[in-house]
């Protein structure tokens, strides 16, 4: 769904055409749950994130900002709702079972051609990331969006968003290259940046 056709939606719901909120769901809930369980949440956590997302988003629909994307307005929502969540667990002891489970990332064809190519090796890489670099290659390399949107959702500055995607990618480059039975066609498509969607 593109941003005027969502921006259409938005003002259908203002206008009281509530159901018209549903298809606003269905077009970017998916997106949402995926770049949550990128950011680490599991499952149900995801799921669970992912609906309070959308009930904060239509309680402030009226605050939404045609001159922003729909898009990155939910996924700022998303991301200070699993803040949020994550400094009141902060306190509790770690869920082993939450922190055995795989990560699942969107399934851009990108994020599916490097899982192809290395059986899964870069998804378990990037979960080694600090948080502040996973996040930004999340938003840059799953969802595309732009560096002011990535600042804006991340809450720092343009020049950050650039600093932090630099040095995610490097440190992911050494892990990968570092990794024992990572096939050498993947190292070297990264190199010559043939996957330039991912590493440009």
């Amino acid at each position: 769904m593109d941003a005027s056709r969502d921006a259409a939606l938005v003002r259908e719901v203002l206008a009281g055409q509530k159901e018209s909120f549903t298809q606003l769901v269905d077009a970017h809930k998916n997106k949402i749950y995926g770049l949550l369980r990128g950011m680490g949440a599991g499952p149900q956590d995801a799921q669970d994130y992912t609906q309070e997302a959308f009930l904060k988003a239509y309680r402030k629909l009226g605050t939404f900002r045609e001159e922003s994307s729909f898009a990155s307005w939910m996924y700022t929502i998303a991301v200070n709702v699993m803040r949020d969540a994550k400094r009141k667990k902060k306190a509790e002891p770690a869920d082993d079972e939450v922190l055995a489970q795989g990560r699942h990332h969107s399934e851009t064809p990108e994020f599916v051609y490097l899982r192809k190519e290395t059986g899964g090796e870069v998804s378990r890489l990037l979960e080694e990331l600090p948080d502040k670099y996973r996040i930004v290659l999340l938003l840059r390399y799953t969802n595309e969006l732009s560096y002011e949107e990535i600042a804006e959702i991340a809450g720092i500055e343009v020049n950050q968003v650039r600093n932090r995607l630099h040095r995610a990618k490097k440190s992911l480059y050494k892990k990968i290259k570092d990794k024992e039975g990572m096939k050498n066609e993947m190292l070297e498509a990264i190199a010559n940046e043939k996957v330039h969607s991912i590493w440009k």
